[in-house]
C-alpha cells in the first residue's frame, strides 16, 4: 500500500460520510481534481490551508488502488503531489482520524 491523506474539514467529512462519496472541497472543484498530500506533505498542507480550522480529517487513501485517475503532478515548491482526477469513494477511505 503507497499511503496518500486526503483533509477535509469537518462539515466535509460528514457529508462525505453521509452519501458515500466525495467530489471535492471547493478549490478541489475550482481546479478539477481532488488535491492530496504524501504523508509527508501533509503536516505542511495542514498548516497552510487549515491553519486555525478545527476538527480537521485526515484521511488515509491507498495510492495503489486509485489507477490512472491518480495523477503526480508539480506544485507546492516543484514537489510531486498525488492528484485525483474523479471522485473519491467511501470504500477508498483506508483510515480517518483528526489531523
Amino acid at each position: 500500500m503507497t499511503p496518500i491523506i486526503k483533509l477535509l474539514r469537518a462539515a466535509e467529512w460528514a457529508q462525505f460520510q453521509a452519501t458515500g462519496v466525495f467530489a471535492g472541497s471547493p478549490d478541489d472543484l475550482r481546479d478539477g481534481y481532488l488535491h492530496l498530500s504524501t504523508p509527508e506533505q501533509a503536516a505542511a498542507t495542514l498548516a497552510k490551508w487549515f491553519a486555525g480550522e478545527a476538527g480537521v480529517m485526515a484521511l488515509t487513501i491507498d495510492a495503489d488502488a486509485l489507477s490512472d485517475a491518480l495523477r503526480w503532478e508539480p506544485a507546492r515548491g516543484g514537489q510531486l503531489f498525488p492528484h485525483l482526477y474523479r471522485p473519491l469513494r467511501l470504500d477508498e477511505v483506508a483510515d480517518a482520524r483528526p489531523a
